[in-house]
């Protein structure tokens, strides 16, 4: 209920005596208190009643009332039988903070303020709930699609009063809700990865994320092929965050692999399922409340499967051209397939433009099968603009998947801007993983790495069959790179970089420890900084002035660390054969 309707009973005999602005704040409780310090006792949203036996003098008035907003209250609601009115220092001090305040009349007592918001809170909330039970019959009975995850959306928001968004596993937003204003793309980016990490820890949910140390949002997996049930059964016990550094045990069917869900492996299934936001503590719900956000995320899921199911003709078009071109077509038939399919890959152009070729390709640690399935999920994901929103990928992309590879025929058409080179040629492999970096490690760590390998752009389908192997060759250069996930580009293939990935890796270890051992030990035991200066002497081409600016000192300091170098290492770095090891060891180490 809002304040404004306790304001608006007679019966209550409550005067308004500052913060007209939070008149339409929502009330979720009530709590009589004359506790100098009430905070440990309060959850935020209350209405606190209070005969001010707390206060002694004027000075009480502020610390009391700066703990009732740390805690979250609505409003404070003072007793006039004890003082005969409500002292104006505590008038002030809720002015100060912009907390309301009312007082409450001598022949009124507090049981008769607190039955009327306890009644007025729990029939609005069972009202709510049968509201959308209702509804969603409704939405279930108008078709499998339920007007899209927007409807669902609003239902939220007129039903429950609660702001909500969908999210992709990249935290690319799919749908949000019309009111306020967009969550914005850091909090979307840190919420995914949040679930991500949950997930794959097995703990169970809702999982509650408070990013700004302000807003809490809770987050529900939108789970595709098959009901969007609950992984575990999540009491308002179960949904209490876990102890720091435990975290809950994993279900079985997670320890094993498994979701149980469609017998696919449970670490891909995390990687690709969407997620449900909604702007609240889902800690001390209700059993049916609860319920009901995981009924609304079943809806939602039913949309998803829809979106998969259409994105199949597309993945189709690509297998089929993928496999001619692995098995050595003629460049004719593999143009003619492409022509065949430029209607549903590049709609509108009349004709298939210039293409791209992306890999990747998951590895799970400790092996394991179904890193191609996984790879073409977040592949299609990734190659989509960050910017765009709706549930529906952008269908200018195609993406096959063989073995543990993902392969993606990429029209440069199709390119989005935040994707593309300066020059406008095409896919950046860098650019690429920008966006989806942070939530996408959070979701392999531990378990897998994806790579990315990105080719040159291609002007006919002759030049198809070497950009799939460049971008293979790519991909393997990425492979050799330490992360969670990496990504390599075709220009990189034409530098010592091509050769790195290929050397032993006992051979690699010992020609870096050889060379940088020493001055890591150096560094460690007189915390010098041999390494990164090593670094900035070459990036500066063996510039001494440059160098010395970019690390903001003298150069007569400069050159005594590059001769400490020079003396740890029996190397000269006037000589371009020595700057050219030190180079090679940086970059392999």
């Amino acid at each position: 209920m809002r304040l404004r309707a306790l304001l608006e009973t007679d019966a209550l005999g409550l005067t308004l005596l500052g913060g007209e602005d939070g008149l339409d704040l929502t009330v979720h409780g009530v709590m009589t208190t004359d506790l100098r310090d009430p905070s440990r006792y309060l959850s935020g949203g209350e209405l606190v009643l209070s005969g001010l036996a707390w206060r002694r003098d004027a000075a009480d008035s502020e610390p009391f009332v700066r703990r009732l907003v740390q805690a979250g209250v609505v409003a404070l609601a003072a007793g006039e039988a004890e003082l005969g009115t409500v002292p104006e220092d505590l008038v002030a001090a809720c002015a100060r903070h912009r907390l309301p305040l009312f007082a409450v009349h001598e022949s009124v007592a507090f049981a008769t303020v607190t039955e009327h918001v306890v009644r007025q809170v729990s029939g609005e909330r069972a009202g709510d709930l049968a509201a959308v039970v209702d509804r969603h019959r409704r939405l279930m009975a108008s078709g499998p699609a339920g007007g899209g995850p927007d409807a669902v959306l609003d239902l939220l928001g007129t039903d429950l009063d609660l702001r909500a968004w969908v999210l992709s596993p990249t935290g690319r937003l799919i749908a949000g809700s019309k009111a306020g204003p967009r969550l914005p793309d850091n909090v979307c980016v840190r919420l995914a990865a949040e679930q991500l990490t949950a997930a794959r820890g097995g703990r169970p949910g809702p999982h509650r994320v408070t990013p700004d140390d302000r807003t809490t949002y809770s987050l529900f997996p939108v789970r595709g092929g098959g009901p969007a049930g609950r992984a575990v059964a999540a009491t308002p016990q179960a949904a209490q965050p876990a102890p720091s550094g435990q975290g809950a045990p994993a279900s079985p069917e997670v320890r094993d692999g498994r979701d149980g869900r469609d017998g696919r492996d449970g670490r891909e299934t995390v990687l690709s399922d969407w997620l449900l936001v909604v702007e609240a503590d889902a800690g001390d719900w209700a059993e049916e409340r609860l319920d009901l956000l995981y009924g609304v995320a079943q809806l939602i899921a039913v949309e998803r499967d829809s979106r998969n199911a259409a994105r199949a003709v597309r993945r189709r078009l690509a297998q089929e051209v993928l496999e001619l071109v692995q098995a050595g077509a003629a460049p004719a038939e593999v143009a003619a397939r492409l022509r065949g399919a430029a209607p549903v890959l590049v709609p509108g152009l009349g004709a298939a433009p210039h293409w791209q070729v992306v890999v990747a390709r998951v590895d799970w640690d400790g092996g394991g099968s179904g890193g191609g399935a996984a790879a073409q999920t977040l592949l299609e994901e990734i190659l989509v603009d960050p910017a765009s929103t709706g549930p529906e990928h952008s269908d200018r992309i195609a993406v096959a998947h063989t073995g543990d590879e993902a392969v993606a025929l990429v029209p440069l058409s199709a390119v989005p801007s935040e994707h593309e080179s300066a020059d406008g040629r095409g896919l950046l492999a860098d650019a690429l993983l920008k966006s989806v970096r942070e939530p996408l490690t959070a979701g392999l760590d531990g378990d897998g790495r994806l790579t990315l390998g990105v080719s040159a752009p291609v002007h006919s389908a002759e030049g198809l069959r070497g950009a799939l192997e460049e971008a293979r060759h790519a991909r393997r250069v990425a492979a050799a790179r330490p992360g969670r996930v990496c990504a390599a580009g075709h220009h990189e293939l034409a530098s010592h970089v091509l050769l790195l990935p290929f050397v032993p890796d006992d051979v690699r270890r010992a020609f870096t420890a050889r060379l940088l051992d020493p001055l890591r030990d150096y560094d460690r035991r007189h915390r010098a900084e041999l390494i990164p200066t090593l670094e900035a002497f070459l990036d500066c081409d063996g510039s001494w002035t440059r160098c010395a600016a970019r690390l903001h000192l003298h150069v007569n300091t400069l050159r005594y660390r590059v001769g400490r170098i020079e003396q740890l290492t029996g190397r000269d770095l006037s000589r371009l054969e020595d700057r050219l090891d030190f180079f090679l060891a940086l970059r392999m180490s």
